[in-house]
């Protein structure tokens, strides 16, 4: 039995829908979105968005919600020396970490976040890797591109192209419906690279980049940026070659990437200031950072940077990306807040370095981009991590009570992570008897301001688990709950039923009952080496799929009998199978295969590892499906094979 046309149904819904489950809830009502058509050069209405709060009864909490000023737009300059540009490669570099492929859908909503977060530039994908990423980045620069803000802010919108007329025809096709679109076009310069990668001449190098810059142009494309790969171990004089024919082919920024993590901060930092000096029309352009955290100086290479006068800090919401990740957003950003106005000075201007960022959307988007990707911070990350505010050292706690400056820097308040009155010793036990406004009050003091359909769903499940879990839930119990909410977005699929049978002897044996986007019930039996594998087996088999399990992780949320289970699952489809999701690596041009992850939880860790499993494979048919709706594909990817459809009738094992 095939369910292509219902799936595609399901898909039609999950595609329009553009409410945030984690954007601020005053950001999502009427009351302060307000629609108007705008005379211009674009087709595409525009959207306005209030900086209106409902958190103006507040006036302590309202200050954190307004909105900084920033200079006007302009390609190639900014008028403020002091002004640092920050762009936002999450969705492009960030998507690249194993495992943390999103969905179009999922990639909207963190693109609107961070348009709240005030980023002067969204890196919205590759256009070139497949039908879907041209998709999701197109349909970013058709909406969040248009969506501006009552202070005039809108942010602009790129796509990341090789150095070829085709990649970068792609990537304008892409961005070209925003107010402000950018192509980012890139070839590697180290020797390493050209000899190894490219088995290319410096000539042929410099020629190649030269002809992509012009051919941009020629698109129509006023804002370009162009990226030397391997920047950080190029010769120097080569790069002040390049770069120089570039500016004259028309690029307006020139992004200096530490590709692999290997300069030291100094030597990043003078690698900086040389290339201002030696470039010819250098000051016709804005000097760009991408640094990756091989070493762990993503951040300190990027600051280096900014001290030498880059004045654009390209980096990632939790410093997701390519093997050891990027620069991290929210530590640029505060090391900014509390530094930039006093150590900054050298460089272009007076030295006191700011951005327009809203820090206080800094821990929405954190958990937003946390959950979706399914990529968890380790607790003590900075600024965002689970411990970055706890303090547990008597000593540090006596200063605390007292003055809470004695131990932090900056208040969590600043971030968006509202201290609640479980914090300050007066705190409430959220159990079984507790209500849909207590749920939803200790969600936002944790940073999550769910939309009211989140919250139901996320309330729901709370209501389940409380009832078999005695002494109530605690905060990580709640975080848990929300991230097993966060594949619902995507839900073509349900288990509705489980039953193993598992031991010394016998054969593991697992019967599963799963809700269709059709709305029928189907079920299946199936064993397997353990209750877990039998479960999947079984789920495979009612979804029509065929993927490798790549990773399988559990962790207990707390401790004791009753606590809840948190499973992580990272799945690969089968090479070549009929779920096979091959794009293009923007780095290696080589095809490789996406990853889907999925979370779970539930006090039952058979449950918790069937929800995980069906969130990460609802991610990868949504994928699938808006692939084949694109007009990539032909086949259908959805079957239910063997799987019996019962209308009302309850399950009975089928033996395979």
């Amino acid at each position: 039995m095939r369910v292509y046309a219902a799936s595609i149904a399901a898909l039609t819904y999950v595609a329009t829908s553009t409410t945030s489950a984690f954007t601020p809830s005053h950001l999502n009502g009427d009351a302060i979105r307000s629609q108007r058509s705008i005379a211009g050069s674009s087709a595409t209405a525009i959207t306005t968005l209030s900086s209106a709060s409902s958190h103006d009864s507040n006036p302590a909490i309202a200050e954190l919600y307004k909105r900084r000023p920033r200079p006007e737009y302009i390609p190639g300059q900014i008028s403020d020396p002091d002004y640092v540009r920050i762009f936002d490669t999450t969705l492009r570099d960030g998507e690249q970490s194993p495992g943390a492929t999103l969905t179009s859908n999922e990639k909207l909503e963190i693109a609107r976040n961070l348009a709240l977060l005030g980023v002067d530039i969204i890196e919205a994908g590759f256009p070139i890797a497949s039908p879907d990423d041209f998709a999701g980045v197109k349909q970013i620069a058709d909406k969040v591109g248009q969506e501006v803000f009552d202070d005039g802010y809108v942010p602009v919108i790129a796509g990341l192209s090789r150095a070829n007329p085709k990649d970068i025809e792609r990537a304008w096709d892409a961005v070209k419906g925003a107010l402000r679109p950018r192509v980012h076009t890139f070839i590697a310069t180290s020797d390493i690279h050209m000899k190894s990668k490219l088995n290319k001449t410096p000539d042929e190098v410099v020629e190649i980049a030269v002809n992509a810059v012009t051919f941009a142009k020629s698109l129509g494309c006023d804002d370009i940026e162009f990226s030397p790969e391997d920047a950080g171990r190029s010769d120097p004089e080569f790069l002040y070659r390049i770069l120089g024919e570039v500016i004259v082919a028309g690029a307006t920024t020139l992004n200096i990437p530490d590709t692999t993590g290997w300069n030291m901060p100094w030597e990043f930092g003078e690698l900086i200031k040389k290339l201002r000096e030696n470039v010819p029309g250098a000051e016709n352009v804005v000097f760009s950072t991408h640094c990756q955290n091989d070493l762990g100086l993503a951040t300190a290479n990027s600051l280096a940077g900014a001290l030498n006068g880059a004045r654009q800090l390209e980096c990632t919401i939790n410093g997701i990306g390519e093997r050891a990740g990027n620069a991290s957003l929210e530590e640029i950003v505060m090391s900014l807040a509390l530094k930039g106005g006093t150590h900054f000075s050298g460089g272009p201007g007076s030295g006191k370095l700011h951005t327009a960022i809203n820090p206080v959307y800094i821990t929405p988007t954190s958990k937003m981009v946390s959950e979706y990707t399914g990529m968890k911070c380790q607790p003590h990350k900075a600024i965002v991590g689970a411990n970055a505010f706890q303090h547990e050292s008597g000593i540090h706690q006596d200063g605390m009570i007292k003055d809470k400056s004695t131990y932090e820097i900056m208040t969590p308040e600043s971030i968006g992570l509202m201290r609640g009155e479980s914090q300050s010793g007066a705190g409430i036990v959220l159990g079984k008897h507790s209500g849909r406004n207590a749920v939803g009050t200790r969600l936002r003091e944790l940073g999550y301001d769910l939309s009211m359909d989140k919250l139901n769903a996320v309330f729901k499940r709370f209501k389940e688990v409380a009832e078999k879990k005695k002494g109530g839930l605690d905060d990580d119990d709640l975080e848990s709950l929300v991230s097993d909410q966060a594949g619902s977005v995507n839900e073509l699929w349900r288990v509705t039923g489980l039953q193993t049978t598992t031991g010394l002897s016998g054969i593991p044996t697992a019967t599963v009952k799963m809700m269709g986007p059709d709305a029928l019930e189907r079920y299946i039996s199936a064993t397997g080496t353990g209750p877990v594998d039998a479960v999947y087996k079984a789920i495979d088999q009612i979804m029509g799929v065929s993927v490798v399990l790549e990773s399988y992780s559990m962790n207990s949320v707390n401790e004791g009998i009753e606590a809840l289970a948190s499973t992580r699952v990272v799945i690969v489809p089968t090479i070549d199978g009929p779920n096979d999701s091959a794009v293009m690596d923007a780095q290696t041009s080589q095809l490789r295969e996406k990853k889907f992850s999925g979370s779970g939880s539930d006090t039952d860790i058979i449950t918790s590892s069937a929800r995980a499993y069906v969130s990460a494979l609802n991610k990868l048919l949504t994928w699938k499906i808006r692939r084949m709706a694109n007009g990539a594909e032909e086949a259908d990817t959805t079957g239910t094979k063997d799987a019996l459809a019962v209308e009302g009738e309850p399950p009975s094992v089928v033996v395979n």
